[in-house]
């Protein structure tokens, strides 16, 4: 837990340190026993060249031929092979320092052999022996040619090397710290300079462009960092408008219920009548009171992306039906076209039936005189429904924003329903979309049959 508190940069030198010793260790621990089986191979191959050696004399006219007595026990560090030659009657030669029950046991190892060569080892005195024993057939009888070198000098080799491969080893891991250093900055220069244009942008200084020259996973994230810089300035712009708008919005129908309250109070009727008057201060209130309800379901949308949602089962095409049926009322000269088919559904009702009810709220506002509502089931367990009229086609502009808050209509009205119904269908995993068609235009909403 502590490491993660320290500075990027001390985090990658310490995991470069830790590698190197691991390493460092590893091969420690891995190469002296590698020199150890190395060197005993060397010694056997050692040992069997010098039998070779020794061989090519005429050794069966012994006790002639035979290399003088070495004192072996004195020259145990010299890289010699010694050579001992006994036959089946325990005759040896030449004569040895070892210790006769050693010799004996050679003698008994050897008459047991199966094989004509075969590499043994043996602790004598403390000091471990490599030997190989050839079997070896002359005109005179069998003989036994038993070759050996000590240990010492394999050892000693040994040791050498490893104080030498340490000491290299040791150098290396001191000296690799002054790149590891390097490297760490290297790396999270990038990041510190990432981490200075985020706190800026934390506090609404986001005028300076975030560009780093990479094309890896900084890069990457630098691009997606500026990005959300231009996203973060185009979301606050909208707010500020938003802001305005609301204010220009709400002030019309508090002034209305304000001046025809006051005007009713000082005994006038703008209206021609009490009743007439009391009337526009009620459609007042209700605007007032849909543009409060439109907000707050906003803000419990957003409450449900960390929640659970409610999965309802029912007829989405009865829905469709019961919703269009309300308005319906509100523009009888309308023409309504359906083609819904038979669909299953499982998702939150209410949502929907918000969302079918905005959705419908804007073909009503605009349709001339047709509204075309279909409902099929496509491919990959996938629902399609399509809804539009044939009033004015929308402008461009207005079309890249028409599905966020606040967005102003093409008459200057703005409202959150658009906003709520693509919020909704986000939610249950689908898309909404709108295009222009030949005669008005139609709006596209793609879900799949059961949300995930």
């Amino acid at each position: 837990m502590m490491m993660k508190n320290l500075p990027l940069a001390i985090q990658i030198w310490l995991i470069f340190a830790l590698l190197i010793i691991v390493v460092t260790v590893a091969l420690l621990l891995i190469i002296p026993f590698s020199l150890d089986r190395f060197f005993i191979n060397e010694i056997y191959a050692n040992i069997e060249n010098g039998q070779d050696t020794f061989q090519s004399g005429e050794i069966w006219q012994f006790p002639r031929n035979l290399p003088p007595i070495v004192n072996d026990e004195a020259d145990q560090n010299i890289r010699t092979v010694r050579h001992l030659l006994f036959n089946n009657d325990k005759q040896i030669f030449p004569p040895n320092p070892l210790p006769r029950s050693v010799l004996e046991n050679f003698i008994k190892i050897a008459q047991s052999q199966e094989m004509d060569l075969q590499r043994y080892q043996e602790v004598i005195r403390g000091n471990r022996m490599f030997y190989v024993i050839r079997r070896i057939s002359s005109p005179t009888g069998n003989f036994y040619l038993l070759s050996y070198m000590w240990d010492s000098y394999r050892q000693n080799l040994v040791r050498t090397l490893f104080r030498q491969l340490s000491w290299v080893m040791g150098m290396v891991f001191v000296l690799s710290w002054i790149p590891a250093i390097i490297l760490a900055q290297y790396l999270t220069k990038p990041l510190v300079f990432l981490e200075k244009h985020v706190s800026q942008i934390a506090k609404q200084n986001w005028e300076e462009p975030v560009v780093i020259q990479r094309e890896d996973e900084i890069g990457r994230l630098a691009k997606s960092i500026d990005v959300l810089r231009n996203r973060l300035i185009r979301q606050n712009e909208i707010q500020q408008n938003s802001l305005q708008n609301i204010s220009h919005a709400l002030k019309t129908p508090v002034m209305v219920i304000r001046s025809y309250a006051q005007s009713i109070l000082d005994g006038i009727f703008p209206k021609g009548n009490l009743e007439a008057s009391v009337l526009v201060i009620d459609q007042e209130a209700e605007r007032l009171q849909k543009r409060n309800r439109d907000l707050l379901y906003l803000t419990k949308l957003d409450v449900l992306n960390t929640i659970n949602q409610s999965q309802d089962q029912y007829r989405l095409d009865e829905l469709i039906i019961d919703v269009m049926n309300r308005f319906q009322v509100r523009r009888k000269d309308i023409k309504w076209i359906t083609d819904l088919e038979d669909t299953n559904y499982s998702g939150d009702y209410e949502q929907w039936t918000v969302a079918l009810e905005n959705l419908l709220d804007n073909q009503v506002r605009y349709a001339h005189n047709t509204i075309s509502i279909s409902l099929k089931a496509q491919p990959n367990s996938q629902i399609l429904i399509q809804v539009g009229n044939d009033g004015p086609p929308i402008e461009e502009k207005t079309m890249k924003t028409l599905f966020e808050k606040f967005h102003p209509g093409m008459k200057g009205e703005f409202g959150l329903g658009l906003s709520i119904t693509a919020r909704i269908i986000k939610l249950h995993g689908g898309t909404i979309s709108v295009a222009n068609q030949e005669k008005g235009v139609a709006f596209s909403i793609l879900i799949p049959a059961q949300k995930s």
